[in-house]
């Protein structure tokens, strides 16, 4: 399949990496809802390495902690380094300080804390497609204050 480029398109085409099914099924309706396509689904870093490779997506949603060997983070690298695709992760465990320091080294377009509200996903995934337009893309970083989600470019 060949790999799209955002600005040929509507919507983006997205990669879903989450090893809780119904979390799964439920950010795919949210995206689905938000006018983009999920290409894929997967539950663990190996399974997600193996369809970035296929489908080559134009966004990974990554959980940071799957269950098995390899978790989100380690997958975000593979992925990253191998395909050059960018990776959103998508955490519960927003306060674990080794885990953000370790996501930082993966580049992530951005990082939404679970749960969140789908206004809140729109919002991380709009400023995530707009910096990866066709050429290039900003890392961001997000940052949850109060109940609601800030986002600033990392220059």
């Amino acid at each position: 399949m060949t790999h799209h480029k955002l600005g040929d398109f509507g919507q983006a085409r997205i990669l879903i990496v989450e090893d809780e099914s119904i979390i799964a099924m439920d950010i795919a309706m949210q995206l689905r809802e938000l006018g983009h396509q999920v290409v894929g689904q997967a539950s663990s870093g190996e399974q997600a390495i193996d369809l970035a490779q296929r489908l080559r997506p134009d966004l990974v949603l990554m959980d940071v902690q799957l269950k098995g060997v390899m978790d989100g983070i380690d997958a975000a690298q593979t992925i990253r380094s191998r395909f050059n695709l960018p990776c959103l992760f998508l955490s519960a465990f927003a306060n674990d300080s080794d885990s953000l320091t370790r996501a930082a080294l993966a580049a992530p377009v951005g990082y939404l804390s679970k749960p969140f509200f789908e206004h809140e996903l729109r919002s991380v995934m709009e400023i995530a497609l707009r910096q990866l337009g066709p050429v290039s893309y900003t890392h961001l970083r997000a940052h949850e204050t109060d109940s609601y989600l800030v986002c600033r470019l990392l220059l």
